[in-house]
C-alpha cells in the first residue's frame, strides 16, 4: 500500500484553516486566494481519504480526523523547519586532494593530518598513494597538493627534505649470498626500480626481479620474509628490515629530493594544509 505524501505546503494550509476556522482568513495569512487554499485542503483530504473540516455556526471546524492530524502536522512542520535550519547553518565541507608516496602516506603524513584535523575539523582530506612521477602534472585536475620524489637537485616544487635510498632486507636474509641477487621492487616508473637496476648493472652484479608490486606493504613483506632485497628511503626504513651497503656487496644508491607541489588557485584550507605539511616534513638540519 502506497503511503500518502504529506506535502508541507498542504499541511501549512491545513493548519492555517484550523487556526482561523476560515478559508478566507487562512488565505490572507498564506498570501493566497481562497480558492487556492480550498484546492489544497481538498487535495490533502483526497490523499488521506477522509474529510478534515466541516462547516458549523462557529465557522469551519476540524473533524475528528482533522483534530488528530493537527498534532501530526505541527510536529512534521517543526521537524521540517529544524532540518532546513540545521543544513543551512552547516558550514560547507572543504575537500583537499593529496597525492603522495606509499611510505609517506602510511608513516610520515598521517600524524600531520591528525594534528591538522584538530584545528580544521570541517576539512576532508582525500589521500591517494602510489608512484608520484606523474602526479604533479595533474595538479588542479586530480590533486590540490602532491608530495613527490625526484632525483637529487631536480624537480620543481618546494624541497621538504632529502632522503637517501638504501638497500634493505630481513635481518636473517641470505639473499645477498646468492649468485643472482633476488630483488623486490615496484613497477616501471618508480625511481627506486630505475636506480636499483642501474646500480647493479654498473657494478656487474647479476640480479633478477623476484617480485613486483605497486604497494609498499607487499614489497616490504617479501623482503621481510628473506625472499629478496628491496630499496627504501633511509628515513622510513621499516623496523623489520635492516639497511644493507657495500659490506653486503651492494652498490651505493642516489639520494632523492622530496618536494611539495601546489596547484594554482588553492583554497584557503588547502593552502593551510600545504603550509602545515611543509613545516612538519621539512628538516633543514638533516639534509644531506
Amino acid at each position: 500500500m502506497t503511503v500518502p505524501d504529506l506535502d508541507p505546503d498542504l499541511l501549512k494550509a491545513f493548519l492555517a484553516v484550523a487556526e482561523h476556522r476560515s478559508f478566507t482568513r487562512a488565505a490572507e495569512q498564506l498570501n493566497r486566494t481562497q480558492s487556492a487554499v480550498s484546492v489544497q485542503i481538498k487535495r490533502l483530504e483526497q490523499r488521506l481519504g477522509t474529510r478534515l473540516f466541516q462547516r458549523g455556526r462557529a465557522g469551519v471546524m476540524p473533524t475528528a480526523a482533522g483534530d488528530e492530524l493537527r498534532t501530526y502536522a505541527q510536529r512534521i512542520l517543526a521537524l521540517h523547519a529544524e532540518a532546513v535550519g540545521a543544513l543551512r547553518a552547516r558550514k560547507p565541507e572543504a575537500v583537499i586532494r593529496l597525492g603522495l608516496m606509499d611510505d609517506y602516506g602510511t608513516i610520515v603524513v598521517p600524524p600531520l593530518l591528525a594534528s591538522f584535523a584538530k584545528s580544521h575539523p570541517t576539512v576532508r582530506v582525500e589521500v591517494e598513494t602510489g608512484l608520484t612521477a606523474m602526479m604533479p602534472v595533474r595538479l588542479g585536475e586530480a590533486y590540490d597538493l602532491v608530495i613527490a620524489m625526484h632525483p637529487e637537485g631536480r624537480g620543481n616544487g618546494e624541497l621538504l627534505r632529502r632522503e637517501q635510498a638504501v638497500w634493505a632486507a630481513a635481518a636473517c636474509c641470505r639473499a645477498t649470498e646468492e649468485r643472482t641477487l633476488p630483488v623486490a621492487l615496484y613497477p616501471p616508473g618508480c625511481l627506486f626500480r630505475q636506480w636499483a637496476a642501474e646500480a647493479l648493472d654498473r657494478a656487474g652484479r647479476p640480479w633478477r626481479l623476484a617480485f613486483v608490486s605497486r604497494t609498499l606493504a607487499a614489497v616490504e613483506s617479501i623482503a621481510a620474509q628473506g625472499l629478496a632485497v628491496t630499496v627504501v628511503k633511509a628515513g622510513t626504513l621499516p623496523s623489520r628490515l635492516r639497511a644493507l651497503g657495500p659490506r653486503d656487496g651492494l652498490p651505493s644508491l642516489p639520494a632523492a629530493d622530496i618536494r611539495l607541489h601546489r596547484a594554482r588557485d588553492l583554497s584557503r584550507s588547502a593552502a593551510l594544509l600545504a603550509d602545515h605539511l611543509q613545516r612538519g616534513i621539512s628538516e633543514p638540519a638533516t639534509l644531506c
